[in-house]
């Protein structure tokens, strides 16, 4: 196992994009390589890898020390993905989504359940947000509970995870939808009653990233549990309510999309780091030696270009934030629009390095066996993440160029 992630010392990259990183994941980071082509396989993380990332300090990473946790920079919290992801994207996957959850967790919840964060943190607890597309979740008002039934999808780590968050529409007696709308959020216990992860993720990519449905039956929560949501207007709402710690008023979206590049960084450089180490010594067609191809070396050394560039960019990105936290200044719309700009740029770049890398070590390259083509297959997901899909955040910074009014997400 290398010293960093995902490459043998003597890689020239290490030297290009240096990698001096202190990282809390290192003791776990052979442990997630050994894994990885099983978990791919299996589409099931390692359980006793999931009990030592438990264990361990990664899990506290984005949690403010008054609730027990490391209070990392968000910075360092990308360095830490970029790692995990070399070795294991799935793996980095759920571990990204516990991260930027538990960030959710706390701004929604607020200082009025401090003590049941608290008691997460310390417990080493993981934490999910099965709410994305196809998500439809009913409550009603019983006493002092509220009975819930619904759907969330895309679970990522649920099958892994100790608590699921829901956001909630509430019904009147009768079944109907309350006017105004009364839309609110809670966290659940995974093995509570009428609790059932569906193990219905079935993608290409990151295949052992749990991102299934998760249903909920006559679910019941304490209405002193549930706060209000606020996803359409969360931006907004941040600046002005009460939080635990300064760091949640950033947007966990926005945090989410800069941890994103720094996964993509290190997925698509241990990728590269592969592929040039294979083709120093390959021969193609005719015996000629790969090395001494010039479109061989162009498109790797202009992948190289790219994956620096987009370590660049994500790193700024994470700086402004941090700089706002040190600050206690909260975002304006312009922070959080900055932050998935930089982000889906990186993107992009990153997709374009992978691009090269495959069109160089082409067919011989996937045949030679290797962790490649999984590396290819795992990246197909970070740029067709909602939070950072190009179209969504360039449609956005685009309306708030032109003073349109932004969309709700």
């Amino acid at each position: 196992m290398a010293d960093a992630p995902g490459f043998p010392a003597e890689s020239p990259l290490l030297t290009f994009v240096p990698d001096d990183v202190q990282r809390t994941v290192t003791p776990l980071l052979e442990a997630i390589a050994a894994q990885a082509t099983n978990a791919d396989r299996t589409r099931q993380i390692d359980p006793d890898l999931i009990t030592a990332l438990k264990d361990s300090d990664v899990m506290k990473l984005a949690a403010s020390a008054n609730i027990g946790g490391l209070e990392a920079s968000v910075l360092q919290i990308g360095r830490e993905l970029e790692a995990i992801a070399a070795n294991c994207t799935s793996t980095a996957w759920t571990m990204w989504n516990h991260l930027a959850v538990f960030h959710l967790y706390v701004g929604c919840l607020g200082p009025e359940h401090q003590d049941l964060l608290t008691d997460i943190v310390s417990k080493g607890q993981w934490v999910c947000f099965p709410g994305g597309a196809g998500s439809g979740i009913t409550g009603v008002i019983e006493g002092d509970h509220i009975r819930l039934n619904g759907k969330g999808s895309w679970s990522s780590g649920g099958r892994y995870a100790d608590w699921t968050g829901a956001a909630f529409l509430i019904l009147d007696e009768d079944g109907n939808r309350t006017e105004p709308l009364d839309i609110r959020f809670t966290v659940i216990r995974t093995d509570a009653d009428g609790v059932k992860i569906d193990p219905t993720w079935d993608g290409s990519a990151v295949r052992a990233s749990a991102t299934d449905d998760i249903h909920y039956t006559d679910v019941m929560v304490p209405v002193d549990r549930c706060t209000q949501w606020y996803g359409a207007n969360r931006a907004e709402a941040l600046r002005e309510m009460d939080v635990v710690a300064p760091r949640y008023r950033e947007d966990w979206v926005g945090l989410s999309d800069v941890w994103l590049g720094w996964m993509g960084v290190g997925l698509v450089r241990a990728a590269l780091d592969e592929a040039t180490e294979s083709i120093r010594t390959r021969k193609s067609i005719m015996g000629k030696k790969m090395v001494t191809r010039p479109t061989v070396q162009v498109n790797l050394g202009k992948a190289a270009a790219l994956v620096g560039a987009a370590a660049a960019t994500v790193e700024t990105a994470c700086l402004q934030v941090d700089r706002r936290i040190e600050a206690q200044q909260a975002p304006d719309e312009a922070d959080y629009l900055r932050q998935m700009a930089l982000s889906t740029s990186a993107i992009n770049q990153l997709s374009e390095a992978m691009d090269l890398i495959m069109r160089s070590s082409g067919g011989n390259g996937l045949r030679e066996g290797g962790a490649l083509e999984r590396r290819w297959r795992d990246f197909q997901a970070v740029p067709l993440h909602i939070n950072a899909h190009q179209d969504r955040v360039h449609h956005q910074l685009g309306r708030y160029v032109l003073g349109e009014e932004l969309e709700a997400f």
